[in-house]
């Protein structure tokens, strides 16, 4: 992670869960993380944990909804006057509401492609566009992406979540496609974690908060634990 230290970070929804964790330890080895997310508060409280364990990088709090397109184009321009531009690019934040394909409103369909598909394809193309300007080689674009990307569960209120995350899955493939093909350094990885307990499953089940216990409680489940590897940055 050396080489990282003192370069720029994106990480969207960066408020809770794995974003929270990967944006904290990307500042406690030096980085500098830009955390979006629309609860800017947590993240605010999440930079002053790092201040008060003196880890040697920073996080930067800003507010913006992934689901406008003007909100994200905003926060990449605030990001080339403030830093530049940025050397890697997560794009961690995704949702699952609980509409099933037979029955499920369209709009709970469009909220989900908006953020988990439509979102990260504009973060990816801002932030490539923004080393391609910089003439940034080594940079890395890095999908959170789920094993609903790879499977489909059998529970009807995240079939709609599978099929945006499927999306992550060919999204990942062509884009590393497209960068062999510019010819340049630049990384494309997908990371599909299984079952972890964070409040995603809280959010999707929030009407019935007992389903949520009972996924975390049925099967033994991961912690939230990022440990940056230099081989894989």
């Amino acid at each position: 992670m050396d080489r990282w230290k003192g370069r720029v970070a994106l990480v969207t929804g960066a408020s809770v869960g794995i974003g929270a964790a990967i944006a904290k330890s990307l500042v406690q080895h030096g980085m500098k993380v830009i955390g979006c997310a629309r609860n800017v508060e947590q993240i605010q409280k999440l930079a002053a944990e790092c201040v008060s364990s003196g880890f040697s990088g920073t996080l930067i709090p800003y507010k913006c909804d992934l689901s406008v397109e003007d909100d994200m184009i905003s926060m990449f321009s605030w990001i080339k006057v403030q830093h530049q531009g940025i050397d890697v690019c997560i794009n961690n934040a995704g949702l699952a509401l609980p509409e099933p394909l037979l029955s499920g409103k369209t709009s709970g369909w469009r909220t989900m492609m908006d953020v988990n598909v439509i979102a990260l394809s504009v973060c990816t193309r801002e932030a490539y566009q923004s080393m391609k300007e910089r003439k940034i080689d080594d940079g890395h674009i890095i999908n959170i992406n789920s094993i609903c990307g790879h499977r489909v569960v059998n529970h009807a209120d995240a079939h709609f979540y599978s099929a945006s995350k499927y999306a992550v899955t060919a999204l990942t493939e062509g884009l590393r496609q497209e960068l062999r093909e510019a010819k340049t350094h630049i990384r494309a990885t997908c990371i599909s974690p299984g079952l972890v307990e964070t409040e995603f499953a809280y959010r999707l089940f929030s009407e019935n908060p007992e389903i949520a216990v009972a996924t975390y409680t049925s099967v033994k489940i991961g912690d939230i634990e990022i440990t940056p590897v230099e081989q894989s940055m």
